[in-house]
């Protein structure tokens, strides 16, 4: 079953950058459309950016203009540009199939945006 890998996570002051990294092994990858997924404590998992396999994108209104979400389907690996870090931001970040999450859940990576 494959299981993507996210890193990149780390503490951040409001309006920071912070970019992410999915690494999601297999030959389904370049296929799939992927996206970018966050829970906050106390807050249900939620979709905030997606692309498919052929670079369109879509993002939640709550990020819209503030982050972009590419991939490389060479290195098997989906990225999230955040700008602009909103204390509401704070979450743990996973990647996974979207807008249907069929693979086994990663650890996820957190982002804390904090003065």
């Amino acid at each position: 079953q494959v299981q993507p890998v996210e890193f990149g996570g780390g503490l951040v002051q409001p309006g920071g950058s912070l970019r992410l990294s999915c690494a999601a092994s297999g030959s389904i990858f370049s296929i799939s459309a992927m996206g970018w997924y966050r829970q906050a404590p106390g807050k249900q998992r939620e979709l905030v950016a997606r692309i498919t396999s052929g670079g369109y994108t879509i993002y939640a209104d709550s990020v819209k203009g503030r982050f972009t979400i590419s991939r490389d389907n060479a290195k098997n690996t989906v990225y999230l540009q955040m700008n602009s870090l909103k204390p509401e931001d704070t979450a743990v970040y996973y990647c996974n199939k979207a807008p249907n999450p069929l693979l086994t859940w990663g650890q996820g990576t957190q982002v804390t945006v904090s003065s």
